[in-house]
C-alpha cells in the first residue's frame, strides 16, 4: 500500500510538473519598443539576463544591472528597447528548477496579408532519389546497382565532380557512363557522402544504375503575406517531394499567376482540393521563390501581383496574445480575397511540430458550404484575430474537414 502510495504520489506530482511546464513557452518573441504582457498564471520566477529589458511596476533601484527578477504569478509587462535575445532562467515556487526560456526581441512590424491562389514550380537542386529498384540487364538476370548504396531521399548533385543540372542531363550522364564505376556526391540528411555505383545494362543497352528520381514539383497554394519590400511568405509548410516527404532542396523556384477553376469540397476521411488553371509562362511570372523552408516558401513578388491584395497592413500578433474563441482567415475560394469566420479552438505554446501551434475550425457557413472545410489549396491562407495577422493555415484534420492546424506567424518571420 505504501509503495502503490508512492508510486501514486510521483505519478501524481510528475504530471502536474509537466503540466506546468507546457504553460510556458521554450521561445517567447517580443517586440522591440512595444509594451508586451505576459500573463501565465504560473507559480513560478526566475532572473531575466540582459540590462536592456524595462519591466514596468518595478523602482529603477530594484533592478539589478544585469538581471531582472520577473515573478509569473501575476501579469508582467515587459519592454525591450533593442533587438537582441535574453535568457529566463525559471523556477518553480523560486526553488525548484523548471525551464530555461529564449526570449527574442524582435522589430515591430506591419505585414500586407494576401490571402490570394499561387501557382509554384520549383527545381531541386541535382536530383531526388525517390526509390531504388532493380531491372534485367542484357544477360537476362536481375540487377539493382544502387541497392544500400543510394537510398529514398537522397540528392544527388554531382556525378564524378560534374554538376547534375537536371533530371535528363543525369540520365544521359548514366547512359554514357560505358559501365565505368561512377563518383556521385550525395546529399544525405545534413551529411555530404561520396558514393560509387556501377552501372550495367538493360535489355535494351543502356546503362542504368536503377533508381527513380525526380527534379521538380509544381502545385497550387496561398500567399500569406506580402511585406513592405516585396518579399512574401507563403503555405506555412514546405514544399516536400510526394513519395518521400523529403523537404525539396530548392535551386530556383517561380511563382505563377493562376485562376482557380474548381472545388472539391472536402469531408470527413476525404480531403477536398482547389483546382487551379496555371499557364507556364514567361508573361505570368509574378515572383521569384528563393527559399524552400519548413515554415513556408519566401521570396519576392511583383507589382502585378500587389495589386491584386485589396487589404491594407496589418501588425504582427505574436503566439502569447492570441486567445481561444473568434477569428478569420482570408482566402480566394470566391474569385477574390474575401475574410471568413473560424473559430481557434487551441494554441500550443510548446508544440514541437511549429505548423501545428494553433487549432483552428471553419465557422463560416458560406465557406463551409463551398468547400466543406479546410481543403488542399488553402495552406497559407492568413489568420487575422483582433486586427493583427496571427499565422497561416497549414493542414487540415483528415477525420474533420472542418477542422484543422496553423502555424504562429512569428515562426514565418524568421526568413
Amino acid at each position: 500500500l505504501y509503495l502503490a502510495l508512492f508510486c501514486s504520489m510521483t505519478a501524481l506530482i510528475c504530471t502536474g510538473y509537466f503540466t506546468l511546464w507546457k504553460m510556458v513557452p521554450s521561445n517567447i518573441k517580443i517586440k522591440a519598443g512595444v509594451d508586451q504582457t505576459l500573463d501565465f498564471q504560473l507559480p513560478a520566477s526566475g532572473d531575466l539576463y540582459k540590462d536592456a529589458i524595462q519591466v514596468s511596476g518595478l523602482p529603477a533601484s530594484n533592478i539589478p544591472k544585469d538581471s531582472i527578477h520577473i515573478d509569473f504569478a501575476k501579469p508582467i509587462t515587459i519592454k525591450a528597447n533593442e533587438i537582441n535575445r535574453y535568457v529566463l532562467d525559471l523556477k518553480l515556487f523560486g526553488i525548484i528548477p523548471l525551464k530555461t526560456v529564449d526570449i527574442q526581441v524582435i522589430q515591430n512590424r506591419t505585414l500586407t496579408p494576401a490571402g490570394i491562389p499561387i501557382g509554384i514550380y520549383v527545381k531541386t537542386q541535382g536530383v531526388l532519389v525517390i526509390g531504388v529498384g532493380e531491372f534485367t540487364g542484357e544477360d537476362g538476370q536481375r540487377y539493382s546497382p544502387s541497392q544500400y548504396i543510394l537510398q529514398s531521399g537522397d540528392y544527388i548533385t554531382h556525378v564524378n565532380d560534374e554538376k547534375v543540372t537536371g533530371k535528363e542531363a543525369f540520365v544521359d550522364m548514366v547512359k554514357h557512363s560505358e559501365g565505368q564505376e561512377m563518383v556521385l556526391t550525395v546529399k544525405r540528411g545534413e551529411e555530404i557522402l561520396s558514393l560509387k555505383v556501377k552501372p550495367e545494362s538493360n535489355q535494351a543497352g543502356d546503362y542504368k544504375i536503377g533508381i527513380w528520381i525526380r527534379d521538380n514539383a509544381q502545385g497550387v497554394g496561398t500567399m500569406t503575406y506580402i511585406n513592405d519590400g516585396a518579399g512574401f511568405g507563403a503555405l506555412g509548410h514546405g514544399i516536400n517531394d510526394v513519395d518521400t516527404s523529403t523537404l525539396m532542396n530548392l535551386e530556383e523556384g517561380t511563382l505563377y499567376q493562376t485562376e482557380i477553376v474548381g472545388i472539391t469540397r472536402g469531408s470527413n476521411g476525404t480531403p477536398g482540393e482547389l483546382t487551379g488553371y496555371i499557364e507556364y509562362d514567361d508573361s505570368n511570372i509574378i515572383g521569384k521563390i528563393t527559399e524552400n523552408t519548413s515554415e513556408g516558401i519566401f521570396g519576392y513578388c511583383n507589382e502585378q501581383i500587389k495589386a491584386q491584395v485589396p487589404f491594407g497592413e496589418l501588425p504582427i500578433g505574436l503566439k502569447q496574445e492570441i486567445k481561444k474563441g473568434p477569428a478569420q482567415i482570408i482566402c480566394s475560394i470566391e474569385g477574390e480575397p474575401k475574410y471568413y469566420d473560424i473559430e481557434i479552438l487551441e494554441v500550443h505554446l510548446n508544440n514541437d511540430n511549429i505548423n501545428r501551434g494553433i487549432v483552428l475550425r471553419i465557422t463560416d457557413k458560406n465557406l463551409l458550404s463551398l468547400t466543406g472545410g479546410i481543403i488542399q489549396g488553402m495552406s497559407g491562407s492568413p489568420i487575422v484575430q483582433n486586427g493583427k495577422i496571427i499565422g497561416a493555415v497549414t493542414h487540415v484534420l483528415v477525420q474533420d474537414a472542418t477542422s484543422g492546424y496553423g502555424i504562429f506567424i512569428e515562426n514565418m518571420l524568421l526568413h
